[in-house]
């Protein structure tokens, strides 16, 4: 039973919104990871995930991370949370504001919220940055790297109750998210997420695990343009695409059990924009891992499907609970792709991007014939809570 009893201060931090303080009482806690990554059996410097930070060079940026939070009482029933967190972005190391928000508890299933806030688009929304609440080093990247936007300017209401099995939470938010930044073709460009609309709703039960089913929408701007070499050997301006006020829409289905001994996760996405004539994005994966007094084994398969192809991967980790606020985790993950010229979660440039494009279109005249992308990925951190 140790895997339940270690979550307990990372459920302080997971379910932060709902733990009311009284009037000049506070919180803080801590958390953080501490890891290493690399790719074999790549080009070198091939870059593979949400940064492009896993390379054939063992690197810690990928995983690392460190992270606080505060809470403070203002009165019974009015509350103020900070969250804050070091981590690398790309190639560069930042702070970052994550959470900044007041929060009123006007029942006691009803809190109102507002302020900066996580986006809820995956199950492990809430936790995006605790490596402790997960159990795996990397999040499958099938899933957690088609929406980049962890957080937004705005509010959200939380409403809870029980019911015979257990209890029925609702989430309900709005807000925006503007001056982010967005990694595509190995750099980084501007983008606002206007108009932003999410809501889900998970059903905890007392012996069969959780359910959630989330919706998210936002109306996106945003110009990739940069130069790259044409055919003719001359600099010149592209734009790559370019997005004005383009709704996309995203839907996730999750479910997870943890009795101690065996666990589950597993999460279901779909993620289309209206004005985008590239067809939906469909993403899962399948967890299952036995414990065995502090030993965690578990398997992971994971797919992302696009119109011109699919990325599927299989990862094998195993996870030792050192203290109970400690973990070692370790893992193997075997990543494919397949399709026409298909790349998944792999990083090429915007050169790259355009030579493959110039060959299609000139039936092979000019450019680089596309290609697909493989890789064994290993990976070893340490997560921690204070």
């Amino acid at each position: 039973m140790q895997g339940i009893r270690t979550l307990g201060l990372a459920g302080l931090i997971a379910s932060a919104p709902a733990i009311a303080l009284e009037q000049g009482e506070y919180r803080f806690n801590g958390f953080g990871s501490a890891g290493l990554t690399y790719l074999g059996g790549e080009d070198e410097g091939r870059g593979y995930g949400i940064n492009g930070q896993t390379t054939d060079s063992w690197r810690g940026d990928q995983l690392s991370k460190l992270g606080a939070q505060f809470q403070y009482g203002l009165t019974d029933t009015l509350g103020a949370t900070v969250q804050a967190t070091a981590k690398a972005e790309q190639d560069t190391w930042k702070a970052n504001l994550e959470w900044a928000y007041l929060s009123w508890a006007a029942t006691d299933g009803l809190t109102l919220r507002a302020g900066r806030l996580r986006l809820p688009v995956y199950m492990y929304s809430e936790t995006l940055d605790v490596g402790f609440t997960h159990p795996w080093v990397r999040l499958p990247d099938e899933v957690y790297s088609q929406v980049q936007l962890s957080n937004y300017e705005g509010g959200d209401l939380l409403y809870s109750l029980p019911v015979g099995i257990g209890s029925l939470a609702f989430q309900v938010a709005g807000g925006q998210a503007v001056n982010r930044n967005l990694f595509t073709l190995d750099d980084l460009y501007d983008i606002d997420y206007k108009k932003v609309f999410a809501a889900n709703v998970t059903l905890e039960t007392n012996d069969f695990g959780a359910l959630r089913v989330g919706y998210a929408e936002a109306d996106i701007d945003a110009d990739i343009t940069t130069s790259v070499i044409v055919p003719s050997g001359v600099p010149a301006s592209v734009g790559f695409k370019q997005l004005d006020r383009q709704k996309a829409k995203f839907t996730s289905i999750g479910y997870q059990y943890d009795n101690g001994t065996w666990i589950t996760s597993n999460e279901w996405t779909s993620n289309n924009s209206e004005a985008d004539q590239e067809g939906s994005i469909d993403a899962f994966y399948l967890m299952g891992g036995r414990r065995i007094g502090d030993v965690l084994l578990h398997v992971t398969y994971a797919q992302l499907d696009e119109d011109n192809g699919r990325q599927s991967s299989w990862t094998y980790g195993l996870n030792y609970n050192l203290a109970p606020t400690l973990i070692l985790k370790g893992e193997y993950k075997r990543v494919d792709t397949r399709g026409n010229g298909y790349r998944g979660t792999f990083v090429e440039s915007a050169q790259e991007t355009f030579d493959h494009a110039s060959f299609v279109a000139s039936n092979g005249a000019a450019g680089i014939p596309p290609r697909n992308y493989d890789g064994d990925i290993i990976s070893v951190g340490l997560d921690f809570v204070f």
